[in-house]
């Protein structure tokens, strides 16, 4: 009997299409699984367990053994910089990284202010760029930093620019490029390595018959 796999996965857009994904690789995820409120889900047939989490949390999940497998995206794991594998890019849940913020507008000569959910991805960019900025995290509603004068720009996830236009700011500049990543504990990966191997390979022969397509 194959060991039972503990997967987490962040709830939202990365859910929905990583969902889709295991389907077409074949496996038999019931359709009410989409729906539930369940924080915790058991898919017998599979001999699988899914963890649903906050997308920050999986690889702190993934990383103390609580999951074998996670699911996230490459901004976090940029973010948490996690003690984990990553095994294979998903390449679904495009988006990226920018800095954005009020068109015309002037910064601060000495260390502007930068409004982000992501710090630690937030001050290695600007060293990078041998600027010096003052980092300020926000949690959400990171759009707003700017408009109210907290900041002079943003760092944030751009899917399809809509927000940004909708909230009067520009994207200044274009950081990395996010897809969601598969993850997986080392422990696991020595303990339980025919099940995720095979879950590797089966993801891998789908997603590059994607791309041939």
């Amino acid at each position: 009997m194959k060991e039972q796999l503990t997967i987490a996965m962040p709830k939202g857009r990365i859910f929905i299409e990583a969902v889709e994904l295991l389907r077409k690789a074949g496996y038999d995820l019931p359709p009410e699984f989409d729906d539930s409120r369940k924080l915790i889900l058991d898919i017998k047939q599979e001999n699988m367990r899914f963890i649903l989490a906050k997308p920050m949390d999986v690889p702190t999940y993934v990383e103390h053994g609580v999951a074998d497998i996670g699911i996230a995206g490459k901004d976090v794991m940029l973010e948490e910089e996690r003690d984990v594998y990553e095994v294979l890019d998903l390449k679904i849940s495009e988006c990226y990284l920018a800095v954005a913020g009020l068109p015309n507008t002037k910064i601060q000569d000495v260390a502007p202010k930068v409004a982000t959910k992501y710090p630690t991805v937030a001050s290695k960019y600007f060293r990078e760029q041998g600027e010096q900025v003052e980092i300020i995290k926000l949690n959400g509603s990171i759009e707003l930093a700017p408009l109210i004068g907290l900041a002079d720009r943003i760092v944030d996830i751009v899917s399809t620019g809509r927000t940004l236009k909708e909230n009067g700011l520009v994207e200044l500049e274009h950081i990395v490029d996010i897809t969601s990543r598969l993850i997986v504990n080392p422990a696991s990966y020595r303990m339980k390595s025919t099940e995720i191997d095979d879950m590797v390979d089966r993801l891998s022969v789908l997603i590059e018959g994607e791309d041939a397509s």
